[in-house]
């Protein structure tokens, strides 16, 4: 009985060995030894002499042999907080070995071995991909000698104090239609709790020269966060007529479904880090080179918010417009802050004795808050069709809420809608409709039943036209 239990156990062990994913370019690309190859890193990072960035989301590194682009990949990671606590870090790569015409998540492994220690697969994370796009598939040999994922890992293994889970994709086609389903499955996950790390070399083979003008032309397309923009500087490069330049970037594939993922998000801002390419490494000569970036991708932080002494005076200033226009005047307001210069949105509602005696928004970045104010303030007392305008009797018994909106945000999943947190808008057409945040406060639905009724009862597109609508998420402050 024993003997047959230890086979068993032999046979498990078997098993999960073979679930964990081997080094595929230890001793090529980068040391198979633990301590040369941590001593390879450290000098990496040493020589990275740009800042920490808050809130890093996403980083486009090299991954060629560390004596080639081991610094200028290190000075993307070096840009991380290294006490940063993702859930996940998305790795993304291209195929060097197999096309496929879509992307292969990596189900097959538990983890990925590197001489610094294994790096767990998030397995359930990776499956549910494949589940929710046809565009993802899994297929063993995407994975089995590809090193571009590979070689990114020692670098956050080394720089990270808690590394969390991978997801590991190689994208294996470059059609744009395939990339597009592929970035919007990806979409929902771009946000706080997760790392992209964008894998890819840029020029191939051209002289040096060439290749700082060719890739010069790439980083710029990049900046600008449209795929477009990308993929036309690819192209443009193409036509040059440049000596042995085979492709701009090799990642060409994943860093379009990053830009993909990016380009309509106005809070996400790139950063250039570092280039080089092959021609300055002592084992590369001038004649025919790769090339070299590194970016970062950070989210940016609106830094918006109201003092008590900018709430009084939007009150101050939605009370004598009503006021003033009661009285056939017109209102100045006094000294106003930055802030209340700012272009945004906002709702008046006004109350009277708790219930509601008008309340009109307006959206949009098109004049200062202080105006907007102005204008729904007015509007709300006067032009809501639901209520006779308001006299001069009761306007002392009349609450003013104020609800300030920031900057919308297109969202491709209601994954990325928080109940009660966020606002809704949604548009189809010439339709709009809207839900304020503290709408959610006031009824019962579930996430689903708030967008229904939105589109139902605001857009006027039936109850399920929220599922072919664009849908923008904002916050509100409301005092």
């Amino acid at each position: 009985m024993r003997k047959i239990i230890f086979i068993v156990l032999i046979i498990v062990s078997i098993m999960m060995e073979a679930k964990i994913r081997k080094p595929a370019v230890a001793g090529s690309f980068y040391a198979g030894d633990a301590k040369e190859l941590r001593q390879d890193v450290q000098n990496c990072f040493s020589r990275c002499k740009n800042p920490l960035m808050e809130n890093v989301q996403a980083v486009i590194v090299p991954h060629a042999g560390y004596v080639f682009s081991g610094v200028t990949a290190a000075s993307a990671f070096a840009a991380i907080n290294p006490d940063a606590e993702y859930e996940h870090i998305f790795l993304l790569g291209p195929s060097h070995h197999v096309y496929l015409g879509k992307a292969s998540v990596n189900t097959g492994a538990s983890a990925y071995a590197t001489p610094l220690g294994n790096v767990p697969v998030d397995t359930a994370l990776c499956k549910d991909l494949m589940e929710k796009s046809d565009a993802i598939t899994y297929v063993p040999e995407a994975h089995e000698s590809e090193h571009c994922l590979e070689v990114e890992l020692p670098f956050l293994q080394y720089h990270m104090k808690k590394l969390p889970s991978i997801v590991p994709i190689i994208i294996a086609t470059q059609e744009l239609t395939t990339l597009k389903k592929i970035a919007d499955t990806l979409k929902p996950y771009l946000n706080e709790k997760n790392l992209f790390v964008i894998s890819s070399d840029f020029s191939h083979y051209p002289a040096y020269k060439d290749a700082e003008i060719v890739d010069g032309l790439t980083k710029d397309s990049i900046m600008t966060r449209k795929v477009e923009a990308f993929v036309n500087a690819t192209l443009h490069n193409q036509e040059l007529g440049i000596d042995h330049l085979a492709t701009s970037a090799c990642g060409m594939a994943p860093i379009a479904t990053l830009l993909m993922m990016t380009e309509n998000e106005a809070n996400i801002k790139p950063h250039h880090v570092m280039y080089c390419n092959s021609g300055v490494s002592p084992y590369g000569g001038k004649d025919k080179v790769v090339g070299y970036h590194s970016f970062v991708f950070t989210t940016e932080t609106s830094g918006f918010d109201l003092t008590s002494e900018d709430r009084k005076m939007l009150k101050s200033i939605a009370y004598h417009t009503i006021k003033a226009t009661l009285e056939g005047k017109k209102y100045e307001p006094g000294k106003l802050s930055d802030v209340l210069l700012t272009k945004c949105g906002a709702f008046v509602s006004l109350h009277k004795k708790g219930r509601l005696r008008g309340c009109i928004g307006h959206f949009g970045e098109d004049m200062p808050l202080y105006q907007v104010v102005e204008h729904m303030a007015k509007a709300a007392a006067f032009e809501d069709p639901r209520f006779y305008g308001v006299t001069m009797e009761e306007l002392d018994d009349i609450d003013i809420e104020i609800s300030v909106l920031t900057p919308m945000k297109r969202i491709q999943s209601i994954d990325e809608f928080e109940l009660g947190k966020q606002g809704i808008f949604i548009r189809k057409g010439y339709h709009t409709g809207t839900f304020l945040p503290q709408v959610a406060d006031e009824v019962s639905w579930t996430k689903e039943e708030f967008l229904g009724h939105c589109s139902q009862d605001k857009a006027g597109i039936g109850w399920d036209g929220w599922k072919t609508a664009e849908l923008y998420t904002y916050e509100a402050i409301v005092f």
